[in-house]
């Protein structure tokens, strides 16, 4: 039975006569999840036509503006997905009950769509602190660079979010597209995992764990798929390690500004991983030592263990979770110097006994 009968002629919404949505059409509904639908002059209104000022940013798949939605004025963020190569009707809507079962803390919530003729638009809560890749990466002179404790809370989450799609959503889901730009911020700095415009449904038990219809970013990219062009479970793994990476060191996956051996930032940190008195030589500069030397280790060993060559030997998210559970979430306080030890007084010199003389013998 097709769960979007009003969808059945392939030609997006029923309208009203006043071009809005009907109240019989207004949800589309799966399990009990529902996503909204909007009609294109809905969406249009709310990002004032999409106009540049409105324009958040731009990936791969298309354009995503800022909107504010006039009904109820909320603030969201509308996905305008690039025509070009896209998905059939059918296909498109699948994908929306795919996503609209997807619920958790640290992953961007779909709000609603929309698929009118041939328009093709996500409309998704808005972040309002942008991008992981704002606050970490080169950062103008007024910014205050992410204190380990919030890096730290960052990695969980994402951890966590990808655990979820990988280990709890049914079937299991391949992000396929993990990287800084991707994880966005609330006010609290609270990770939420976003573009799964790009992710598909992963494998079945009866089926090959593996997308070959998925394409992830230079640097974020796991070693088997440059072989195969197929991304898995595992491959999601890999590029956390990447994002974790990024976090611990405040560097670019790949950064051309940097001398050909730093450019890369796997191969460049690839050698230090071997020797664990080179690890504070991996930390972000901008941090300027505050951070938990354990700590430090912990992150770079669990980075490590995420980027091994092969992938059966990679942790699963649920592994990587507990390991970063460990790490402190409230800001680092730096110990209190050690006071010298005093030193032991000196022990009062021993008298020499005193011989009585023995009397002679008469």
């Amino acid at each position: 039975m097709s769960c979007f009968p009003c969808f059945s002629g392939g030609k997006g919404s029923k309208k009203d006569e006043s071009g809005g949505s009907s109240d019989e059409d207004h949800k589309v509904t799966e399990e009990g999840k529902s996503a909204q639908i909007f009609t294109f002059r809905e969406l249009a209104t709310a990002t004032e036509n999409f106009q540049t000022e409105s324009l958040l940013g731009e990936g791969g798949i298309g354009r995503v503006y800022k909107g504010c939605l006039e009904t109820t004025k909320q603030s969201v963020a509308v996905k305008q997905l690039d025509r070009t190569g896209l998905q059939d009707n059918k296909e498109f809507l699948a994908e929306i009950v795919t996503l609209s079962r997807i619920n958790h803390p640290n992953l961007v919530n779909l709000i609603g769509y929309c698929a009118d003729g041939d328009q093709r638009l996500l409309v998704y809560e808005f972040m309002q602190l942008g991008s992981l890749e704002d606050h970490l990466l080169d950062l103008t002179p007024d910014q205050k660079p992410l204190p380990w404790h919030i890096r730290v809370r960052i990695a969980n989450g994402a951890a966590n979010g990808l655990e979820y799609l990988h280990e709890k959503a049914n079937p299991p889901v391949i992000y396929g597209d993990l990287k800084s730009s991707n994880v966005l911020l609330d006010d609290e700095f609270t990770p939420k995992l976003s573009d799964f415009g790009l992710a598909k449904l992963g494998p079945g038990e009866d089926k090959n764990n593996a997308s070959s219809r998925l394409t992830g970013t230079y640097g974020y990219g796991a070693p088997e798929y440059a072989r195969t062009g197929e991304l898995t479970l595992k491959s999601d793994v890999y590029s956390f390690g990447v994002l974790l990476l990024e976090l611990i060191t405040g560097r670019r996956a790949i950064d051309t500004s940097k001398p050909a051996n730093e450019q890369n930032l796997v191969s460049w940190v690839q050698p230090m991983l071997k020797d664990q008195k080179k690890f504070p030589d991996l930390a972000d500069p901008l941090l300027s030592g505050k951070y938990p030397i354990k700590e430090l280790n912990q992150a770079i060993g669990t980075a490590a263990m995420c980027l091994q060559e092969e992938p059966m030997v990679r942790p699963m998210m649920s592994d990587v979770v507990m390991t970063l559970s460990f790490l402190s979430v409230t800001p680092f306080q730096e110990s209190e110097p050690t006071p010298e030890p005093k030193p032991m007084p000196a022990p009062a010199p021993t008298p020499e006994p005193t011989q009585t003389p023995i009397p002679a013998s008469p």
